[in-house]
């Protein structure tokens, strides 16, 4: 069985080859875990999971998203909210450790017509250099600059969480 590793941008890393696997949510795909998907979830925990992104604009592009497959963040339990804002806190806490940004973007794309690819509501959390390309220039360009495999980044990421989840018992 081949798995599915999203293509990267032409270009940038070597050509991933294979096709997409025919799953109704790629994010419940990831939580399910089926074999067909390349694992880039880093943690979960009961309520939400979080994961490398596919396409991610910067290494340690991340999002978070909650078990439940909803589409609209106004649908988040207020318990499903607050351990969402207690996981972005911790996300930018394990990028700054690891890549040490200047700054982040965090954000929900919620609906196609705010670009967002995904239906499953989920939240992007993006690190951000000095003297970096902007997110307009990459867009209008159509390329991303991306300098490290996100399977390296992977493995970082995954090492600095597990860290931080022993340290707490």
């Amino acid at each position: 069985m081949e798995i599915y590793r999203p293509p990267i941008p032409p270009g940038k890393l070597s050509d991933v080859r294979g096709q997409k696997p025919d799953f109704p949510c790629i994010l419940c795909a990831i939580r399910d875990r089926e074999p067909q998907v390349t694992n880039f979830e880093i943690t979960r925990n009961k309520q939400m999971i979080i994961s490398l992104n596919f396409y991610p604009y910067n290494p340690g592009h991340m999002m978070i998203f909650p078990m439940r497959h909803l589409t609209d963040i106004r649908d988040l339990t207020d318990e499903e909210i607050m351990e969402m804002h207690r996981l972005q806190c911790k996300v930018m806490a394990v990028l700054e450790s690891v890549y040490g940004p200047r700054g982040f973007n965090i954000g929900y794309n919620v609906d196609k017509t705010s670009e967002a690819s995904i239906e499953h509501i989920h939240c992007h959390v993006v690190p951000r250099h000095r003297n970096e390309i902007g997110l307009l220039e990459m867009i209008s360009q159509g390329s991303r600059v991306l300098v490290e495999d996100p399977l390296d980044t992977l493995e970082k990421l995954r090492k600095v969480f597990a860290e931080l989840e022993n340290e707490k018992k």
